[in-house]
């Protein structure tokens, strides 16, 4: 693996040479009021990918903060990754692409998102094929570059794979503890690009003996060595946080690098499903 740096990225599958940040700020519920200055604190921080949705309801102020970022700074609205995602299609093909656009329009970066994602499989196998031709066609009028999946098993993978359709990426629930490896290895073996939600485990881990011995060892803290070995693995976290100083901290994770025993030790704590917190919906049709 070539050494990591912040401005690390990987290049996205079948899009062109679409680079993607190896580190991504998520803000998933941060209220509007918050999202534009965390958003902000992250871009001065370094982060150059800002994931967002529908369901956060919050598009607007993530796009308001990186114009503001790319003006003061005299940056390219280029420099910077913007996904969001939708969850349920409309009754029609055509009310469900003009959600789809309304992002876009909220987002208001130049006519575009960088990756627009299925949220969730959760709307069925004619739901999940509506949502992915709506958003080819969206690709097809320029409003996004890069289109994927969120929460895709290897059944709602399978769908699209066996259609001859390869989405770039999906984001799942990835940390030591919900590893989720049928999946993993299946978008590894096709190139997908796993973005890793919850890499920190919304802080449930942080006394965890072997999680502080390791950070002790390299002088980090605790969510640290988790988004080191989220990045070790060729995972995109997506960490998240409105206090400025874990927004820095969290992007702090190239001074360091987990050794063999480390890994070993962070491997060997998967509890598969049980060990999610979130809502786990690859069981639905």
């Amino acid at each position: 693996m070539s050494k990591l740096t912040l401005q690390s990225t990987y290049t996205l599958l079948g899009d062109a040479g679409v680079e993607m940040p190896v580190l991504g700020f998520g803000v998933y519920k941060s209220p509007a009021d918050v999202t534009e200055r965390s958003v902000t604190t992250a871009l001065k921080t370094g982060y150059r990918h800002i994931d967002s949705a529908q369901y956060y309801e919050n598009e607007a102020e993530v796009g308001h903060a990186v114009r503001a970022w790319c003006a003061e700074t005299h940056s390219s609205r280029r420099d910077v990754f913007v996904t969001t995602k939708i969850i349920f299609p409309s009754e029609t093909p055509e009310e469900t692409l003009a959600s789809l656009r309304e992002s876009v329009r909220k987002i208001n970066l130049d006519g575009y998102v960088d990756c627009f994602l299925i949220h969730t499989p959760t709307s069925g196998p004619a739901g999940r094929k509506h949502l992915w031709e709506a958003l080819k066609t969206l690709r097809s009028e320029g409003k996004v570059v890069t289109i994927g999946v969120s929460n895709f098993g290897v059944k709602h993978l399978g769908e699209l794979i066996d259609a001859g359709e390869t989405p770039a990426v999906n984001q799942i629930e990835l940390h030591p503890w919900c590893q989720q490896r049928p999946i993993v290895e299946l978008c590894k073996k096709h190139g997908i690009v796993l973005q890793a939600y919850c890499p920190i485990v919304r802080g449930e881990h942080a006394d965890d003996p072997d999680v502080l011995e390791i950070a002790k060892k390299h002088k980090v803290d605790w969510s640290q060595v988790l988004l080191r070995w989220s990045l070790q693995k060729g995972f995109v976290p997506l960490p998240k946080s409105d206090t400025p100083k874990r927004i820095e901290s969290n992007a702090d994770l190239y001074g360091f690098e987990l050794d063999e025993e480390d890994m070993k030790i962070l491997d060997g704590k998967d509890q598969g499903a049980k060990g999610a917190v979130a809502p786990n919906p690859v069981d639905c049709e």
